[in-house]
């Protein structure tokens, strides 16, 4: 069964890179997210970080998420 943070944050995601592959896992505060998309061409690591950053960032805040790994990539890096 899949957390409610875990949903919503999946949303925000499709959402904001509404072509791209998402996938989150964890809960209790912990979290993976993997992103694939074109979105991410021509972006270096830090960039592409950044950018899923961004939407998840209240969460971050309030302490929903205490800790994520984002992997963010383009289809030809997989």
């Amino acid at each position: 069964m899949e957390s409610s943070v875990r949903l919503e944050i999946n949303k925000l995601l499709e959402k904001q890179f509404p072509n791209c592959k998402i996938k989150v896992e964890g809960d209790n505060g912990h979290y993976g997210i993997d992103i694939t998309g074109e979105i991410f061409s021509g972006l270096n690591s830090v960039k592409r970080q950044q950018s899923v950053y961004q939407v998840i960032n209240d969460y971050i805040k309030n302490g929903t998420i205490h800790a994520v790994i984002i992997k963010a990539c383009t289809p030809d890096e997989i």
